[in-house]
């Protein structure tokens, strides 16, 4: 019994954890203001709040993404293969919400691209750290969390089919709807009650299988 609840109260401390890599933060919202220039068969959505984005690419072009360094970082071709260039910074840096990674050597924005096959869907999804804060204290803009409030302008540039282009967003801080415990703290706590409800289950079993002192046997 002791072990369930122990694990009962791990997972709950797991579900209500704050916000890790590649998982967005409720508390912010990142929102696409317009890819320029207009390109019929490209379309780009926000996933997760302000976690990553969704580039999907149907023009009939290679859209490129360039990383922080402006070096080519990902790109989708106009055949849909989609690939990412294992020299670019930014291919190590988009590992973790905060860049806390150590980028190898090898990692040169200067350097020749090498380009690496992961997708073949003409669906491109990355995270990228100018479309959120980039750190874990308030930001400054925000002076009343209970209002939504705009935190910064971004542009990222993109190339298509060769010529210079950019995704042009806003970040925003979204007040807690009505308070409360977060969701993952309810999930925690319905996986520790039934853990610790399995538990006395089979304890109870267990007990009344044991024989009776003084209760004769038939």
């Amino acid at each position: 019994m002791r072990r369930a609840l122990a694990l009962g109260v791990a997972v709950a401390l797991l579900a209500a954890s704050p916000a890790a890599a590649h998982q967005g933060n409720p508390n912010f919202r990142s929102v696409v203001d317009a890819v320029t220039p207009t390109v019929k068969g490209l379309t780009l959505h926000v996933l997760n709040y302000d976690d990553r984005f969704e580039l999907t690419n149907h023009s009939g072009r290679t859209v490129t993404v360039q990383g922080y360094d402006r070096e080519p970082y990902a790109r989708v071709l106009a055949d849909g293969t989609v690939e990412v260039n294992k020299r670019s910074p930014a291919y190590y840096l988009n590992d973790d919400r905060f860049a806390d990674v150590k980028v190898p050597a090898s990692a040169d924005p200067k350097a020749p691209p090498q380009w690496s096959v992961v997708d073949r869907t003409a669906r491109l999804e990355w995270h990228d750290h100018r479309m959120h804060w980039m750190s874990r204290s308030l930001p400054p803009a925000v002076k009343d969390k209970s209002k939504r409030t705009k935190v910064f302008d971004y542009a990222i540039p993109i190339s298509i089919g060769g010529q210079a282009a950019s995704i042009r967003g806003t970040l925003f801080w979204q007040p807690d709807a009505g308070g409360g415990a977060p969701i993952g703290a309810f999930v925690g706590l319905g996986a520790l009650a039934l853990l610790a409800l399995g538990a006395v289950v089979v304890v109870r079993r267990r007990r009344s299988r044991e024989p009776v002192e003084g209760a004769e046997a038939w």
